[in-house]
């Protein structure tokens, strides 16, 4: 009520005087007409006047400081209003209709005495909410029904799925057919109005069918920021916005030429091969380049591509500018191989090129990520490769290096990995700072229906999440897809944040036979395949479907844009392009798969590619810097800075490790990364609470006890010249982070990026990138990595989630041969590691941890690594390292002797070798001692399991030459090292020696999750271990 009589009181009746003062005035602030004090009341009760209801109340109110404003911000019949309430009039009795159209001024010059005013004002206050209901309508719902089929075989019944919007529907919205002509003032939510601040509704409607309903579809609506909200609006409302110069409209055909010629000279060459060409969506082109273009005039100087198989040639050719002789003779089956591996099939592979854009007259440089077939997953690589060059230029805005990823349909609506890559979009040490998303619709997956294929009404409803606009497009109408591309390059531009381009649209719901797309997919899933099989009719409209190019320059040869003659020769142009590349595609006789490379390291190997060097100095640093690195760890640097009670226990230990020359684990690894920073080196740690680590050993982030938010990274202030250290707690995502870890990795050789598992049996939710992308990522792509994957393994009881990072699995993807004992030379050690796939260790002691992590920056080459890390030995008392075993002149040890009695006593004396890795040795050790065994049982660590210390194991064989030989682990017996260990020493020994084997027997599960059947198999683990005759009579 207290608004109702605020209103009255506003709208109370002016003198003459102050009515000329008010209209003469200047304009002035609203906020200042919000002060403005009634001098006299109206004498009607509230209740008399029924317009002014809980909704019309604030409108009304909103028109009448814009009238105060100046009257002719408001509708005339407005104006009206105002004057009469002011002369005395009631509200009620003030309305007067507006005049006629045609007559405006002999409408105003003959305004009839209030006396006669038509108590209207009621309806014409809900008019004009309608009207708005109804633009609001366009935005939210427009794209339902734009135009966006180019095969025109949507279906759609409004009966069953309602769309009121049109001029048949304006009875949903309490307006009448007479209201059409009608002439409503326009909200400030939409711009079709233009330079005009009012229109007829049936103007009004017509421009929100011009700006939602054509061949451009916009889902924005969802967004919860309006200035985003206006932007769009203003994008897509205004008149005549899509206009283009003759230039452009010149350029987009010759584009949209090299697009289609392309794919046409492909088929006529290679009519038999698998291509997967671009047919049917040939706009794509022009519309990366159009992204590409507005990008580099926005100061973009490195652009970051990620995309699959479809239309990847066409791509490389005309986007990337891959030469394209070295495209045509990749179809040569004559090709002979010179890299070494095993290569890719040529719409897996990369590409890395630096040229002039034409259109910004500026250099950029663009890469294309090679990828597997495994749809979608190399979209957090890139985003991980984005990020990097991003910190490494010191872009921390996303202003100069910017990512863009292609999908298809069904992959970016069914693979888990789009959401998992869309939620790092925003994360601190994750944004790319905004990222294109380009979505080709097959209207297909491979043969499946897109009812079949998602439960969404569109593909890209994931990138709602994240408030990402989508702009659905028509690939049949070039000029509105370049349009959407121009804006699409805007918005990443202004606001940094990702957005999608949708060539495509939604699927058939179970209620509406809807199946409205944008783009098509002229063949089959590749040039093999038969479609008519599954989609019958839908390939009988294709092929009847006239190209995009055809009709585009029939197009702007009507609008006399370009002549015939022109068009012609521009097609000859390019044909003769394609037939000189073909001739000298002829010519090239060895396939090298490092011209495909799509991140290349320059300095770091030779101009051959070759490393440097076969040598690896020693990985130890200096007392006084270990001394060092061990006080900043136990220390806060950071004035006034209070920090939790625990901690402070934590830090004085660290404090006393320092003072005795020694480091437990989290030591170890401080300083080995804080001998890296101090050298230059940039170390990045993520991954699932990493900053605190899992098992509260780490505490590489402290937190103020009585701030919020303020955090102390101790890693940062060990030297002023060091490089920066990046922690950072990543999302609840392993396939997704590590796929951005493993593309931060890529970027250069000299940073250690470590991703860590918040425990290593979790890490088969990322088995796709460790199987498609680090294990064989150099071997078909010559593309070497150094990431490092920290997998806490160990049986401890936890149960059968929380045990096994699964070690087998790892092994048996290395290359190295278990029945070749390899060629000893003196630099065989490091040979072995460039000749392997990836590195595996298991660590027993802080030391080795130490050299295993510095060595992986000093050696001459990038490998990856993969630790399984320790949870029990984080705290344990003998898991302590000297200093000693890290000062200059020391090393990563493969393999680990004994170092007890059996070692310093005869070995023939020895009666038993058990060799082991990992935690094991600490239970070995102990049990050996409580036994009294010390002199009968020698116990080895085996530290790198890959590639395999064969030169080692040789010699300690060879040291007890009358000993047993036994394998011992935790884990069971088809699961862990054994199926990897037992053939490589059978062949160092050359099978004259049986390797037993001690540990638990095969399961299906990783562990017990019972504690006492846990310790029970412990037990019998040691028991056969060093029962000596427990293998008697044993062949």
């Amino acid at each position: 009520m207290h608004s109702f009589r605020t209103t009255v009181a506003r709208l109370r009746p002016l003198g003459a005087a102050q009515t000329a003062q008010s209209l003469s005035q200047p304009k002035l602030a609203t906020k200042a007409l919000r002060m403005f004090q009634p001098r006299r009341h109206l004498n009607a009760p509230v209740a008399a006047e029924p317009f002014l209801n809980g909704t019309s109340s604030n409108y009304v109110e909103e028109m009448y400081f814009a009238w105060l404003e100046n009257p002719r911000n408001v509708h005339k019949s407005w104006d009206i209003f105002f004057r009469n309430v002011n002369a005395g009039a009631l509200p009620g009795a003030a309305y007067q209709s507006p005049p006629p159209f045609s007559g405006i001024s002999e409408g105003l010059a003959s305004v009839q005495a209030l006396g006669g005013a038509s108590p209207n004002m009621e309806k014409l206050v809900e008019d004009h909410l309608a009207v708005q209901s109804l633009i609001r309508a366009y935005q939210v719902r427009g794209h339902h029904i734009a135009k966006l089929d180019p095969l025109d075989i949507s279906c759609v019944d409004f009966d069953d799925a309602p769309c009121a919007v049109g001029f048949q529907h304006v009875g949903f919205y309490g307006l009448a057919e007479s209201d059409l002509d009608k002439v409503f003032r326009l909200p400030t939510t939409t711009f079709i109005g233009g330079n005009e601040s009012a229109l007829t509704l049936r103007e009004i409607i017509r421009r929100l069918e011009m700006a939602y309903c054509q061949h451009i579809g916009v889902e924005f609506m969802f967004i919860n920021d309006m200035e985003q909200c206006q932007w769009i609006r203003q994008k897509f409302e205004t008149p005549g916005v899509m206009q283009f110069s003759l230039e452009e409209k010149r350029t987009l055909l010759a584009r949209m030429i090299r697009s289609t010629r392309f794919e046409e000279f492909l088929q006529r060459k290679w009519s038999s091969e698998k291509r997967f060409g671009l047919e049917g969506c040939e706009s794509l082109i022009p519309a990366l380049k159009t992204l590409i273009d507005r990008s580099s005039q926005s100061g973009v100087e490195s652009v970051i591509m990620g995309m699959p198989h479809r239309g990847r040639l066409n791509v490389l050719a005309n986007v990337i500018r891959k030469e394209l002789d070295q495209i045509f003779c990749q179809f040569d089956s004559k090709l002979e191989a010179a890299d070494e591996g095993s290569g890719d099939v040529k719409y897996h592979l990369g590409m890395y090129h630096k040229r002039m854009n034409r259109v910004s007259d500026r250099y950029i440089t663009m890469s294309l990520m090679a990828n597997p077939s495994h749809l979608e997953a190399v979209d957090p690589v890139v985003q991980g490769k984005t990020k990097a060059e991003q910190f490494y230029c010191g872009d921390t805005e996303g202003k100069r290096v910017m990512s863009i990823l292609l999908h298809g349909d069904a992959a970016f609506a069914g693979q888990g990995i789009v959401y998992e890559t869309f939620h790092l979009s925003d994360l601190p040490s994750y944004t790319t700072h905004g990222t294109i998303h380009v979505v080709v619709n097959n209207q297909i997956g491979f043969t499946t229906d897109p009812r079949m294929a998602r439960s969404s009404p569109y593909p890209t409803d994931v990138a709602r999440v994240v408030n990402a606009p989508i702009f659905h497009v028509n690939a049949d109408d070039p000029e509105a897809v370049m349009y959407v591309c121009n804006v699409a390059a805007e918005w990443r531009n202004i606001f940094h944040k990702d957005v999608v381009v949708d060539l495509t649209g939604p699927k058939v719901p179970k209620v509406l036979p809807l199946h409205v797309q944008v783009c098509y997919r002229r063949n089959g899933h590749n040039e093999m395949d038969e479609p008519m099989f599954t989609q019958p009719l839908m390939y009988k409209r294709i092929k009847k479907q006239k190209g995009v190019l055809q009709k585009f320059s029939e197009k702007l040869i009507a609008e006399g844009v370009v002549t015939t003659q022109e068009y012609e020769e521009e097609v000859a142009m390019y044909d003769k392009i394609c037939e000189e590349a073909y001739t000298r595609s002829k010519d090239e006789k060895i396939l090298h798969i490092k011209h495909w490379l799509d991140s290349p390291w320059p300095g770091f190997f030779t101009l051959e590619g070759q490393p440097k060097s076969m040598s690896c100095p020693s990985t130890g640093v200096s007392e006084e810097e270990l001394g060092h690195i061990g006080n900043i760890a136990a220390s806060v640097p950071v004035e006034d800075f209070t920090i939790h009670g625990g901690l402070s226990r934590i830090l004085k230990g660290r404090t006393n490790m320092v003072s005795q020359r020694v480091c437990d684990w989290a030591l170890g690894e401080y300083m080995a990364f804080g001998s890296l920073l101090k050298e230059g080196i940039h170390v990045r740690l993520s991954g699932q609470d990493v900053e605190r680590g899992t098992f509260s050993h780490r505490h590489h982030v402290l937190h103020d006890q009585n701030i919020d938010k303020r955090i102390c990274i101790p890693m940062n202030y060990i030297s002023p010249d060091q490089a920066p250290y990046t922690v950072c707690n990543s999302s609840l995502s392993e396939y997704g982070v590590l796929g951005f870890e493993l593309g931060f990795a890529m970027a250069s050789p000299n940073a250690l990026v470590l991703w860590e598992a918040q425990f290593g049996d979790f890490h088969n939710t990322a088995q796709c990138i460790i199987d498609q992308f680090i294990s064989p990522g150099q071997a078909k792509w010559v593309r070497q990595n150094g990431i490092v994957l920290l997998l806490p393994h160990g049986m401890e009881g936890m149960g059968p989630e929380h045990s096994s990072a699964r070690p087998e699995r790892f092994l048996q993807m290395c290359n190295d041969d278990s029945d070749v004992f390899p060629k000893l030379s003196e630099d065989f050690a490091v040979r072995q590691l460039y000749d392997c796939n990836w590195i595996v260790v298991n660590c027993s002691t802080p030391a080795n941890y130490f050299h295993v992590l510095r060595r992986q920056i000093l050696l001459p080459f990038r490998k990856p690594l993969v630790v399984f890390s320790p949870k029990s030995l984080l705290r344990h008392p003998e898991a302590k390292s000297s200093f000693d075993d890290m000062l200059p002149g020391t090393h990563f040890k493969r393999l680990i002797p004994d170092d007890g009695s059996a070692a310093g006593c005869s070995p023939v004396k020895v009666k038993r070798v058990i060799f082991c890795t990992g935690k094991i040795y600490y239970e070995l050790t102990r049990e050996r001692k409580n036994r009294g065994m010390d002199e009968d049982v020698a116990v080895l660590r085996i530290e790198q399991l890959s590639p395999f210390p064969f030169d080692l194991v040789k010699a300690e064989a060879e040291r007890y030459p009358t000993a047993d030989l036994v394998w011992c682990q935790e884990e069971h017996k088809n699961q862990g090292y054994y199926d990897y260990v037992k053939p490589r020493i059978c062949t160092t020994v050359t099978k004259s020696r049986p390797v037993w084997y001690a540990g638990r027997e095969p399961a299906a599960a990783p562990a017990t999750g019972n504690k006492h059947t846990h310790l029970m198999e412990l037990q019998r683990v040691l028991d056969t271990a060093f029962d000596l005759k427990a293998f008697t009579g044993k062949v």
